[in-house]
């Protein structure tokens, strides 16, 4: 068996037809350690609509935000089968706007 080598935590966006998940997943442990989706309640209160490219980009801001009081700079960013136009770039984004680098 191969062994891994210590990686950064990934960044795993995930689309259903109403939200859009965003989790931070350390490869080392085997844990989530934050996670922010539409469906949380700080995320629910600031927008009507939950499927759009402006509400995305709030949910990218809002994990860059727990990932800076983990005190984590650097992702790799998964997209999963999703491709990198829209939503998922907005989320993205926002991520990179609170200084989070992939």
């Amino acid at each position: 068996m191969k062994k891994r080598k210590a990686q950064k935590p990934k960044l795993y966006v995930f689309k259903s037809n109403k939200h859009i998940y965003a989790q931070i997943i350390d490869h080392n442990t085997n844990k989530i350690l934050t996670s922010s989706s539409t469906l949380s309640r700080e995320i629910k209160n600031k927008t009507k609509c939950l499927k759009n490219c402006k509400t995305a980009t709030i949910v990218g801001q809002n994990i860059g935000k727990k990932l800076q009081k983990l005190k984590i700079k650097e992702i790799i960013f998964d997209r999963g089968k999703n491709i990198y136009h829209g939503q998922v770039k907005a989320l993205a984004n926002g991520a990179r706007e609170t200084g989070i680098i992939f």
